[in-house]
Formats: structure tokens, C-alpha cells, sequence
């Protein structure tokens, strides 16, 4: 996932095409850190910029966002001085990661005279400065002080430049000498002496570049001979071509459905690898405003369910140790049925035993066998296996307690990683609710109260609305599979949406979803049952395996155990099949 000099490239390439020569008519500020800019040409645009120290960006947009009642200064100095201003020419000085807009416009004494607005899309050093004609720095919408940088400041008044903070070369420029001697010498790794010497490169187009040469990145530069250097010269060569030839190909990289890496160049290095599939666009700004769009989406989920994954995994530790103590004091429990062998041999040998004596051998009737009994000689025999005796009845107590809270504390282990595989599941805050439902339910979270009328003068708060739905998936050969996020679902899924006929898959042995195939009556085509599989196999704990083993079965034969928990049930005959995580190739009708 890299904004890098080849996406800027393609991005100046976009905005010189339908920009140019456009008038700026809108100036706005929604954020501290965001401007969009509204420009008229042979129609109406809207350029969203944003410094934002975590997710620099620049598109172009249909959306708007909401303004501040009072706009920002530096949005006002751009108002006083932008308005209705003609846009000249958009460039990528040396390949950086800046786009330079060059902009016209008269001043108070009617004069024309230009202006710069620079776009430095550089992590948390972004930033938006607007220059005079001479790059004397006018405002930015980020002050940079001398205490905070000791390379450059960005205050009014300063001159603009770009710092030069590693000794790169421009790609674009650059010499085969220099790249044979000077890129190709540093010893390290081949792709990182391609990102670290030349300027607009990302660690992702330096290992494309590399694998389209058919050469292993990771390996040092000293490997190199003098051919392969020349081959990887070349291939370096074409992709610099696509740039001078405007030859972009936009693209979002998937993995099993999640936006992984985007490029303005087909990445072949994800080709024929399983679980990636690519949607390639017409335009840049779409591509980005779309990848960030459900990067985003996820990344907000992932922060709003922090606290009640943190809850489960909690508990999960918890539990974990409970069990692990469980397991000591039930192995400690096998000494038992010794001891109750002790006692009735005591009983019936006990008088041959001497007083005072430490043991005592006898014939071991059940093996047929002779042991030593220790003995307290403090005691007479009888009351050796009187003791031996107690000691055998207090373990039996223990291990009938013991054997029954395994039960209940595996059973609970089981629960809550389901409900953890169900957090790596949820796309939406409808999600959500439902596992915090389920979690209230089984007091893993205390159900707020508001106030209100009435005793004490307060009222538990209803059971939220679910609407949340099932994962919807549509087969190659046309059968509807349905998959549950969450235990809730799977039981809704499983005993009240499935008929008999229907057929039932889920992980073997370990949390995942109930996933439904609606027959129709129909004997199923091979191919339904391995997508199925594989759709079982995604969302379950195994996603990140090459292969997890899946059981199925038709519907008719799921039992529900009474009092079992959620998403919980029983089978005792199924068929089993292997399958791979990926479900590139299905279709997702609806979520």
C-alpha cells in the first residue's frame, strides 16, 4: 500500500487532463488538516486534499463534506487570493511524492501574477504550502518551526525547497552508469537499493520491478553479475517507460475479498498467487477514493470493537487458566483408584502387618501381583485403610467435580473464541451489536440503564434491533450460500432458515461460521460443495491456513443440545472434505 512517485505520476497525469486551464470557483476547509478545491472547466470538479498525518491524500471527488461555521485562516487566505484563479499546469518535481499546482490570477492592482499550491504527500511530513511566484512561502496549512524540524521550515515568509534528506536520484534521469555504480553498489538487499536510492520509489515497486526480472529482491547486491545488473537495468527501463507513455493501469490488489496493495502498474508479483484476485479502474481517483474508502471501513470497525475484543480476549485468559488449573487437579485426582486398591487389600491383610511396621507386602488379587503398601506405623492396619479409604472417597469427590467443570469451562473456551472468530468477521457496526448482545447475555458486559420512571427511577434499556444480516454468495453454478457472522445467525441460519434437504458445512474442530447451501430439491454439482467449503474454511479461526478440513452434512441431521449455547450443535454422521481459504471467484450478492 504505498501513494508513490509512479501513482503521483498517474495522478498528475489525470488532474492535467481535466483540470488545466480550469477556474477555482470553491475553497473549503472541512478539516484542520483537509481542503477541497471545486474547479470549473469544460465541467465541474472537485479536488480533495488531504496533509492528514496518517492518510495524506489527494483525488479527485464527487463527495462533499460539512464546513466549519468559521472558516480556517489559511482556507481564508486562499479564498482572498484563489478565487476564480486559472489553473496553469499540475507537475511532480524530481518524481517525489509532491504535486505542484502552478496557478494564475490578479492581484489587488489587477496585475496577473501567479501563486504555487504544493501537495507534499510525505507520511506524517505532508503538508499544503502555498507559494508567490518567487516560492517564498505565503502560508501552509501545517507550521513547521525550527524546533520541530532542523531541515527545513515551513513559515511564512521562508523560502520553499525540497528537503533533501538522502542523497537520491531521479528515476526519470537517471544515467545507466549511475544506476549500475550507485544504486547497484550499496550493499543490502536489491529492492531496498531501489527505494532507498531513487526518489518516487516504494519498497512495492521495487520488488515489482524485481520480480518482473525475474530476480529475488531479498537477496543482497553483491550476488549481482554484470548481465543480470544489465537485465535488471532494462526491466527498471520499461517500467519508467509506462510514466514518459502516460501508460497506467489503476488497480486494487485483493486478498480474499480485503484490499491489500493498489498501484498504477499491474503488479505481476501477486499473479497466480491463491486467495488474490485484482479489479483494475478507469481512473486513479476513483481507485483511492474506493481503496481507502473500505480500508477504512474496516479499520473503523476494528477500532470501535477494540474494547469488546479486549473483553473476550480477557475472559478467553482467563478461562484458559482456569482450565489449565482444572487439568493439574484432575491429573492429580489418578492416584484414586490405588488407594481404594490399598484400602480393601489392608482390610483383608492388614492382620499379617507387624506393629510399628513402615509396609506391608500382600498378593494383589485384581493383577494376581505382590505390592508394598506404605504404612503410618502410628496406625494399626484397619486404620491404614480407614485412611486410605477417605483419601480414595475425597479424590473420587474431586474428580466428579473436576471431570463436570472441564466440561462447563471448555465449553465456555469454545464459546468465546467463536465470538472472537465472529470480531475478524464483522464488516459493520450491525455487526457489532449483536456480539455485544450475545456478550450481555452471558455476562461478559453489564447492560446499561438509563434514567426513567418508576421504581428507583430507572429502566433497563431494551434489547437493541438486529439488523445485521448473512453473509449472501452466489455459486458459479448458481446455488445460493449463506454464511453466519456470529452464533446468533448461525442458529437463525441452521434450525429456522434451512430446510431438511438443505446443506450444512463448518470447520472441523475449531470456530467458524454455519454456512448454508440451498439445494432446491437439487443433487448438488461438486463444484458447490468445494465453494462452500472453501466459504467455511475463510470464515473460520483456520482463514489463515493454506487448507482446513471441513465437515458436511445435510441439514436434517443437525441437532441442537438442550441448554447448549449459541451457534452450538451436534452430528453424528457427516462427510469431510479439504479445502482452501479462497473465495476470490464467488460472487457476494449482499452482506
Amino acid at each position: 500500500m504505498a501513494l508513490d512517485g509512479f501513482v503521483i505520476s498517474n495522478m498528475i497525469h489525470e488532474l492535467t487532463e481535466k483540470l488545466v486551464g480550469g477556474r477555482i470557483v470553491k475553497i473549503s476547509q472541512p478539516e484542520k488538516d483537509e481542503l477541497i478545491l471545486t474547479i470549473k472547466n469544460y465541467d465541474q470538479f472537485k479536488l480533495f486534499i488531504s496533509a492528514s498525518a496518517g492518510l495524506p491524500l489527494i483525488y479527485l471527488t464527487e463527495n462533499s463534506k460539512p464546513n466549519p461555521m468559521n472558516a480556517p485562516n489559511f482556507c481564508m487566505l486562499l479564498r482572498k487570493h484563489l478565487n476564480s484563479a486559472r489553473i496553469i499546469s499540475i507537475t511532480q518535481p524530481e518524481f517525489e511524492r509532491i504535486v505542484q499546482i502552478e496557478i494564475e490570477h490578479l492581484d489587488e492592482m489587477g496585475d496577473l501574477c501567479k501563486k504555487y499550491l504544493i501537495v507534499e504527500i510525505m507520511g506524517k511530513h505532508s503538508n499544503i504550502i502555498f507559494c508567490d511566484q518567487e516560492f517564498k512561502i505565503v502560508d501552509s496549512i501545517k507550521h513547521i518551526s525550527g524546533f520541530v524540524s532542523s531541515v527545513r521550515e515551513v513559515l511564512p515568509g521562508r523560502e520553499y525547497f525540497i528537503p533533501k534528506t538522502m542523497e537520491k536520484f531521479n528515476p526519470m534521469t537517471i544515467t545507466k552508469e549511475e544506476f549500475m555504480e550507485s544504486v547497484l553498489s550499496k550493499p543490502i538487499s536489491i529492492t531496498k537499493a531501489l527505494y532507498q536510492s531513487l526518489t518516487g520509489i516504494s519498497p512495492l515497486l521495487a520488488n515489482e520491478i524485481c520480480h518482473r526480472a525475474s530476480i529475488d529482491g531479498e537477496q543482497p547486491t553483491a550476488i549481482l553479475t554484470e548481465d543480470i545488473k544489465l537485465h535488471l537495468y532494462n526491466n527498471f527501463l520499461r517500467v519508467m517507460e509506462l510514466v514518459s507513455s502516460h501508460d497506467y493501469a489503476p488497480n486494487i490488489v485483493y486478498k480474499n475479498g480485503e484490499p491489500i496493495e493498489f498501484s498504477s502498474l499491474t503488479l505481476t508479483c501477486y499473479e497466480g498467487v491463491e486467495g488474490i484476485s485484482a479489479e483494475a479502474y478507469d481512473s486513479i481517483s476513483t481507485l483511492l477514493e474506493h481503496y481507502f474508502s473500505k480500508k477504512n471501513t474496516i479499520t473503523r470497525i476494528r477500532q470501535k470493537s477494540a474494547d469488546l475484543r479486549k473483553i473476550v480476549t480477557n475472559a478467553i485468559e482467563r478461562s484458559s487458566k482456569k482450565y489449565d488449573l482444572q487439568q493439574k487437579q484432575l491429573k492429580d485426582t489418578e492416584k484414586r483408584d490405588k488407594y481404594k486398591v490399598y484400602g480393601e487389600l489392608l482390610t483383608t491383610y492388614g492382620y499379617s502387618a507387624e506393629p510399628g511396621a513402615k509396609s506391608i507386602r500382600v498378593l494383589n488379587y485384581y493383577t494376581n501381583e505382590e505390592i508394598d503398601i506404605p504404612l503410618d506405623p502410628e496406625l494399626t492396619a484397619l486404620e491404614n485403610a480407614k485412611q486410605y479409604f477417605e483419601k480414595y472417597n475425597k479424590l473420587k469427590r474431586t474428580y466428579e467435580a473436576i471431570t463436570k467443570f472441564i466440561v462447563e469451562t471448555k465449553e465456555e473456551l469454545e464459546h468465546l473464541e467463536s465470538i472472537k472468530t465472529s470480531f475478524d468477521i464483522a464488516l459493520q457496526e450491525e455487526d457489532l451489536v449483536e456480539l455485544k448482545e450475545e456478550l450481555i447475555q452471558f455476562g461478559y458486559v453489564k447492560r446499561h440503564f438509563t434514567a426513567g420512571k418508576g421504581p428507583g427511577n430507572k429502566k433497563q434499556n431494551k434489547k437493541p434491533k438486529i439488523t445485521s444480516k448473512p453473509f449472501h454468495y452466489l455459486s458459479s453454478d448458481g446455488y445460493h450460500i449463506y454464511v453466519g457472522k456470529n452464533n446468533f445467525q448461525n442458529d437463525e441460519l441452521t434450525f429456522n432458515f434451512a430446510n431438511g434437504g438443505d446443506w450444512w458445512f463448518h470447520a472441523k474442530g475449531i470456530p467458524g461460521s454455519h454456512v448454508i447451501v440451498k439445494s432446491g430439491g437439487d443433487e448438488l454439482p461438486d463444484r458447490v460443495f468445494e465453494e462452500a467449503g472453501s466459504l467455511a474454511a475463510y470464515y473460520s479461526k483456520g482463514r489463515d491456513g493454506e487448507k482446513v478440513e471441513i465437515d458436511y452434512v445435510e441439514r436434517k441431521h443437525i441437532k441442537k443440545p438442550s441448554g447448549a449455547k449459541p451457534g452450538f450443535v451436534v452430528y453424528y454422521t457427516n462427510y469431510s472434505l479439504i479445502a482452501s481459504p479462497d473465495i476470490s471467484s464467488l460472487t457476494l450478492i449482499s452482506e
